[in-house]
């Protein structure tokens, strides 16, 4: 819509913000939990929308949930879980089940048993960043069942036992269920709108966060990947801009034309982000040990034909990490081996999720491996790695 927002007496813009009602009861088991909103007031009517309802876990129908021994991600938080599970079963090796595996993997006296149809873990990450991280929980006692697929989940006393389609049967204290999620579009009426939601209930936009109705937008987990804090909030924010006629496409996106990204785009479409405006956000997962990375990974630079070379440094090289007793990680750059640009940051061990924004400014600035092969950071600190992933790339182009 092209009218102007509403003001109040007082000139500035009235902004409306529906939530869902409090104050009703659910079983730990219950999956409505967050569906229910209670009959409404009054009708609203605005010149603009912004759909941020979010997601829900996606449950398969034959597993039986009761919230104790066999939950869920939301259930995990509820309160029916009321001890940690020494032996506990993860069904589904995505961010989510990867960040709760880790947590009991480290406990001492625990065990965890991961569960993937999908032959490798964390599938958009850096494969060796992923591999590392395999690596990391083998050597705590996580157990990795990949390529594996659930047939049966059963409760024969405190027992829940997990059947493989390859005949295996895995037995532990606890299951959790960690197989997707499932936009809470369903709770709305889209089609009253003239929008409608994929299979798994997440809304298309183009990349200032418009439906397929320009006044409508959408924005955070309801939208898809990467479904994170972070990044749902700068889209609610872009989103807004956009409503009010301050946002410029062409100042978010980079070695994309503008043109390219005025197209509506399915949310998983194989670009790192999906949206060619979200280059630059960087995603934190936060397993033990911490993964983070920003831009393109060496599978993406390979399938799209573009020349890189690569610099490492362990985390063992810098003091910090001796300080804390010899922390495990590495810092991985990608850079064009002929302009130095930076083209992707990949990190892995303790403070990942922070060094990780070091890289973001430098790619945001258009910055080479020269300014981190030069720059002076604090010792003793993690950053230190740059200096040396960047030394130990500019070593390599200097002997092509």
């Amino acid at each position: 819509s092209s009218s102007p927002p509403a003001e109040g007496g007082d000139g500035r813009t009235r902004v409306v913000v529906l939530k869902t009602a409090a104050g009703t009861e659910f079983t730990p088991a219950s999956p409505e939990r967050h569906l229910t909103v209670g009959e409404p007031k009054a009708v609203l009517s605005a010149d603009k929308f912004l759909i941020a309802c979010g997601t829900r876990p996606l449950r398969s129908p034959g597993v039986p949930f009761d919230g104790r021994k066999v939950f869920d991600s939301d259930q995990l938080l509820w309160g029916g879980v009321n001890k940690v599970p020494k032996n506990l079963i993860v069904v589904g090796a995505g961010v989510i089940g990867m960040e709760y595996a880790s947590m009991i993997n480290i406990i001492p006296g625990n065990h965890v048993t991961i569960i993937d149809k999908r032959d490798k873990v964390l599938g958009f990450a850096d494969d060796e960043v992923a591999d590392a991280l395999l690596f990391s929980m083998r050597n705590k006692g996580a157990r990795f069942l990949l390529g594996e697929s659930v047939t049966n989940v059963r409760l024969e006393g405190n027992t829940v036992i997990c059947s493989l389609a390859t005949g295996k049967d895995v037995m532990g204290d606890a299951l959790l269920w960690c197989m997707g999620r499932q936009g809470n579009t369903d709770t709305l009426d889209l089609a009253s709108a003239g929008l409608t939601a994929d299979s798994r209930g997440l809304l298309e936009v183009n990349e200032c966060y418009q439906t397929a109705q320009p006044h409508i937008y959408a924005a955070g987990d309801c939208i898809g990947y990467p479904a994170l804090a972070s990044t749902s909030m700068e889209q609610g924010r872009r989103a807004s801009c956009h409503m009010w006629g301050d946002f410029d496409v062409e100042d978010y996106v980079h070695d994309e034309t503008a043109e390219m990204a005025e197209q509506v785009k399915p949310v998983l479409q194989g670009e790192f982000l999906g949206r060619d405006t979200e280059q630059l956000f960087p995603f934190g997962i936060y397993t033990v040990p911490e993964v983070s990375m920003i831009g393109k990974t060496e599978q993406q630079l390979t399938k799209e034909q573009v020349p890189y070379e690569v610099g490492i440094a362990r985390y063992g090289e810098v003091a910090k990490s001796q300080m804390l007793g010899g922390t495990e990680g590495f810092l991985k750059l990608l850079f064009c081996p002929h302009s130095l640009k930076l083209l992707g940051v990949h990190a892995i061990g303790e403070g990942a999720t922070e060094i990780v924004h070091i890289g973001q400014v430098v790619m945001a600035m258009g910055g080479t491996l020269s300014y981190l092969h030069t720059v002076v950071f604090n010792f003793p600190t993690f950053a230190e790695v740059y200096t040396l992933a960047a030394s130990d790339g500019i070593r390599k182009v200097n002997q092509m």
